[in-house]
């Protein structure tokens, strides 16, 4: 008799802490939704109608492009095609090869007519061997660092290493920018004179048409695996990040899209080699060294510069990319973990970095193994069939509420999924995400955690993502005339 009360005790109490649980992250994505919603009406009313006045627009500092690249044959020349396209007074391209096996280096040699120059090249940040430096007579903005391999983080601090101008800004090989969208992701520097970084938003590129590097048309992917992605970006960018930007607390800048002061980038060290997450990383490094140091500073989210970037369509490429990123996201936390409750950590210390340590970090744990728990509990007769059922609501009803929040916020504002077609087709997905996906998603990343966890670091810097680059059409190098650019010395103020 003690023993079967004690076991009804604790089916009592697991129920409730799962269900506390799935409501209570829910409800701060809930929050987070309408502190976006407020902030992205906000930003319409004031700066979508217009960015610069054009008198003013030569005004905007230089930047630095980088473009990180190991593998990307397929994809880098329309990228590259596609940011010489870039409405911006003055920017440079660096390319960075590193260690491609395929013909990602012939390709960019071929297609821009790159020779082997002798650059000086001042080795601030420690990298891999750099075998040479490339620049095009044709494309004057264009130059190739050419490197042993070394993973992303090594390839962009040789990039960095290798710029001429105070900002740069990271993009990955099989991104597409829309022609405003650096000059949108700048702005916030020209406002602000503490800002330091300044992140946008990535859509899903899978079922839209670049034509000689510039979209032509937006679409939706018509496999499902890429169509669940399309609600989980939007989720992530325009509430999730969004949210926290306000309050000066946002701890991501997405790799495929973001901007730095190179300076103080330099200062930190660059980006660590040691870590899969190393987007995160810096982030998280810039407000734990910011802060101690007593600064004035921002790290902003800008919701309107887009970049278009290819996500993966079978599942095999889909799990490795979200082990790697849940792994990024424990190293990320744990060698950081100073800043939080920091006495200098303000928002970021006290209130974003516990939330991404219980919800995004132990979350996939919990939920897991609540779903796990639940099930086999109700198969066993063990839990009343109301309670699983006011389980599932919680778990499934929320965040379908938040996906199709997520997905009504994107058509009230800014509407690249017009045609009707298309909204019935998010709604859809934003619907069955919830039955199969999210809860394939949490296991890839309980893995990722487990991994961390009994200390399996094995992990491949450069992750095994098959990509077709079926969006691509009409590449025509001869379509991108070479923009001329003012002499190596000059800078605008």
């Amino acid at each position: 008799m003690f023993w079967h009360g004690s076991w009804d005790h604790v089916l009592a109490s697991m129920q409730w802490i799962f269900m506390i649980y799935f409501v209570a992250i829910n409800l701060t994505y809930l929050l987070l939704n309408y502190v976006s919603a407020y902030q992205i009406v906000r930003y319409m009313r004031e700066y979508r109608a217009n960015y610069l006045p054009p008198g003013l627009r030569d005004y905007q500092p230089p930047v630095s492009i980088v473009l990180p690249a190991h593998n990307e044959e397929k994809s880098v020349v329309a990228s590259v095609h596609s940011l010489l396209k870039t409405d911006y007074p003055l920017f440079e391209i660096v390319v960075v090869n590193d260690g491609s096996s395929d013909g990602t280096r012939a390709a960019l040699i071929e297609a821009f007519g790159l020779v082997k120059v002798p650059e000086a090249y001042r080795a601030r940040l420690h990298t891999e061997e750099v075998k040479g430096v490339y620049a095009s007579a044709r494309y004057p903005r264009v130059r190739m660092v050419d490197k042993a391999k070394g993973g992303k983080s090594d390839a962009i601090n040789a990039g960095i290493n290798c710029v001429r101008y105070p900002l740069f800004c990271v993009v990955d090989a099989d991104c597409i920018l829309q022609p405003e969208s650096l000059s949108r992701v700048v702005r916030p520097f020209l406002e602000d004179g503490r800002v330091v970084a300044s992140g946008g938003v990535v859509r899903v590129l899978n079922g839209c048409t670049v034509n000689n590097g510039m979209l032509s048309k937006v679409g939706l992917p018509n496999q499902w695996l890429p169509s669940f992605q399309v609600i989980e970006y939007l989720r992530a960018f325009l509430f999730g990040r969004m949210g926290w930007s306000p309050m000066n607390a946002l701890l991501i800048i997405s790799g495929a899209f973001g901007v730095f002061y190179k300076e103080r980038v330099i200062a930190i060290g660059g980006y660590r080699g040691d870590t899969v997450g190393e987007d995160m990383d810096l982030v998280v490094r810039l407000h734990r060294n910011l802060r101690e140091e007593k600064r004035d500073y921002r790290i902003v989210f800008v919701p309107d510069p887009v970049c278009w970037t290819e996500v993966p369509t079978d599942v095999t490429s889909l799990g490795h990319q979200r082990v790697r990123w849940q792994r990024g996201l424990a190293e990320s936390l744990w060698s950081n973990i100073g800043l939080m409750f920091s006495r200098r950590g303000g928002t970021a210390g006290w209130v974003a970095f516990p939330f991404m340590l219980v919800f995004e970090f132990l979350g996939p744990l919990i939920e897991v193994v609540g779903y796990v728990s639940m099930i086999v509990l109700a198969l066993a007769g063990l839990v009343p069939l109301q309670a699983f059922l006011i389980f599932l609501a919680a778990a499934v009803g929320m965040g379908m509420l938040l996906s199709v929040n997520a997905m009504l916020l994107e058509e009230l504002s800014f509407g690249l999924y017009a045609r009707p077609s298309q909204q019935l087709r998010l709604f859809a997905v934003a619907v069955l995400e919830n039955f199969g996906y999210r809860q394939m998603n949490s296991c890839w990343r309980f893995y990722g955690t487990l991994l961390w966890l009994l200390g399996l670091r094995k992990h491949r810097r450069w992750g095994p993502i098959r990509r077709d680059a079926s969006w691509q059409h009409n590449l025509d190098e001869n379509d991108t005339m070479p923009i001329d650019t003012p002499a190596e010395g000059s800078v605008h103020p």
